[in-house]
């Protein structure tokens, strides 16, 4: 390394250090009520000025730890969330050490957990969010994008089905309820039938994690919830036809899948079906990319993707100077386009509409 690059350098690892302290300290926890029961939410850090909050919703067997801690405790994403606060929302008794629910109770539908996001938002006084939904949590945020698009600047949908429910999938599910206990049939819809054989590490760590960590009952009503979901409708709109009228995601939007994840089809990649945890750096540096496109970027950011190709200061600082000039103007209009994450067999679509660009 050149010597004149170690005070940057060591500049990116006082940040990086900075950021995780203060996501300790800033570490709250808050049970929420909501129209349709309550939310457990825990927050980090603070909301800064005009900037979204970055919301996570989790997969059912899981909660915002099991299935976000690798991610956001990845390096890149530090660096991320030292500029954004951070709120990650557990479902309805999925938290840990959740309560059993009382005889009877009856569980929020998909739409209606989509519902009670709201008065999370206003009870921690956030204005708008980036969503990182995985599985279920995806589709849940994809139902608050469709019903509150102002309070939505952007989503990443991992594993996400659009789809409800089909009468074989229905046929199947009730088959493998009989012949099978909740843990194996949530343990199908994180892995596939070769992932659960060659994968043997890691799917019993989340075997143990969904057996002896997540309330069965509650989950059993969570999957039931997620098994009657109604199908979100999200059409494709045509420029110039039908882009005012048509049902869709008017937000930029990431779509992620794991190439071995049961999801793959649905949604349209050396992962499986959990790629935040089997693949974070990767995940990471796509959604590093995709917040910069919205118009959120910081020199800090861009330092280390240069330190990284082995350019000089002097680059750096060039390319700083350029983008300064760009980002004074407005992103392209873009319908749809596919691309493959840096080194990577993630396969991403990423979605988005004319904005103005951001200033942190």
């Amino acid at each position: 390394m050149s010597p004149s690059l170690l005070p940057y350098c060591l500049h990116m690892s006082t940040n990086i250090l900075t950021c995780l302290f203060s996501s300790l300290n800033w570490l709250q926890e808050h049970d929420i009520e909501t129209t349709h029961g309550v939310l457990h939410v825990t927050m980090r850090g603070v909301p800064k000025g005009n900037r979204p909050v970055i919301l996570t919703y989790h997969d059912i067997g899981l909660n915002h730890k099991s299935c976000f801690n690798t991610l956001f405790n990845f390096e890149d994403m530090l660096e991320i969330t030292q500029h954004f606060a951070v709120v990650h929302v557990d479902a309805p008794g999925q938290q840990e050490a959740a309560p059993p629910f009382p005889t009877g109770y009856q569980y929020p539908t998909m739409d209606e957990l989509s519902e009670m996001l709201p008065s999370v938002m206003t009870q921690l006084k956030v204005n708008s969010v980036i969503g990182i939904g995985v599985g279920a949590g995806a589709y849940i945020l994809s139902r608050f994008a469709l019903n509150n698009p102002t309070l939505v600047e952007g989503l990443v949908l991992i594993n996400v089905d659009p789809c409800a429910e089909g009468w074989i999938d229905w046929a199947a599910s009730k088959l493998s309820g009989w012949t099978s206990n909740i843990v194996d049939t949530v343990m199908a819809h994180h892995f596939s039938t070769d992932e659960l054989t060659d994968n043997q590490e890691l799917v019993q760590t989340y075997r143990l994690h969904i057996a002896q960590d997540i309330n069965q009952d509650n989950l059993a009503l969570f999957c039931a919830s997620y098994n009657g979901r109604r199908d979100l409708e999200i059409e494709r709109p045509v420029i110039g036809l039908n882009e005012d009228t048509v049902n869709t995601l008017t937000c930029p939007s990431l779509l992620v899948v794991g190439d071995t994840s049961p999801a793959v089809e649905a949604v349209m990649a050396d992962c499986g079906g959990l790629p935040q945890v089997v693949q974070p750096g990767k995940l990471a540096e796509a959604f590093k990319y995709f917040v910069q496109g919205m118009g959120y970027s910081k020199y800090i950011t861009l330092l280390l993707f240069f330190v990284n190709q082995g350019r000089t200061v002097a680059d750096v600082k060039k390319k700083w100077s350029d983008l300064k000039l760009h980002r004074k103007i407005e992103y392209p209009y873009i319908t749809s386009r596919k691309i493959t994450s840096v080194k990577s067999r993630l396969c991403v679509e990423i979605r988005s509409f004319p904005h103005q660009s951001k200033v942190l």
